[in-house]
């Protein structure tokens, strides 16, 4: 079914594009730019160094999905994160939907791979943009530090080519692999990831808060020992 780009202009109870917290930063951000490919390129970049990427603090409760919240927090998952790059997008008149997909991380940590029983990441999200009459990909995930520790290329954005994650990393071992596409949504399908996480990564569910750690650093200790 062919997507209309003003649905992914709306906002939504998650995608709080009419927030004034959201607004003012994202129109800060872009500044006086005119040319909407530079617009959305600095937006991506905001959401993916401004925003640490914390696989440790999987929050699943809504409030810690909304694009303020995020903000709030500094730091997030690549479900809130890709929230807020649609959320901001919005805000400036860019068309942006939420994409989820099932992927096979093959460098996870220790720590988070006994947490979630599994190296398959479920409802992995990303983000569609409409830009000069055609959808483009963009994954704000990881941020340059937190890829810098782990030896990966970083996923850059120029609002022409899919940005999306590496098959392999930078000695060539494998990486990641794309394993079920969900689809593109107006906003969050928050039942639809709750009922699988609970399924699927019951240590999660019953969880009474964030595992222990820095991600980042032991993701780092652990791309040094090989």
């Amino acid at each position: 079914m062919t997507r209309k780009p003003s649905d992914f202009l709306l906002a939504t109870p998650f995608v709080e594009s009419q927030n004034p917290l959201i607004r003012e930063l994202a129109h800060e951000v872009v500044g006086g730019i005119s040319d909407e490919i530079e617009r959305a390129c600095r937006l991506f970049y905001a959401v993916r160094d401004g925003i640490r990427y914390d696989a440790y603090n999987l929050e699943l409760a809504p409030q810690a999905m909304r694009a303020t919240y995020v903000i709030e927090r500094g730091q997030s998952w690549c479900v809130p994160k890709s929230v807020l790059l649609a959320a901001m997008c919005r805000a400036v008149g860019i068309p942006c939907g939420l994409c989820y997909a099932n992927v096979c991380n093959h460098m996870a940590t220790h720590k988070l791979l006994d947490f979630l029983g599994t190296n398959v990441f479920y409802y992995h999200g990303y983000n569609e943009l409409y830009l000069r009459g055609r959808w483009v990909k963009a994954t704000v995930s990881f941020n340059r530090t937190l890829c810098e520790r782990a030896r990966l290329a970083p996923l850059d954005f120029d609002g022409v080519t899919d940005s999306i994650y590496h098959p392999f990393d930078l000695a060539g071992a494998q990486y990641m692999e794309y394993l079920v596409d969900h689809g593109c949504f107006v906003d969050v399908p928050y039942d639809d990831i709750v009922r699988t996480f609970a399924a699927r990564y019951p240590k999660v569910s019953q969880a009474s808060g964030p595992l222990a750690g820095d991600f980042a650093a032991d993701l780092g200790a652990e791309a040094a020992a090989g």
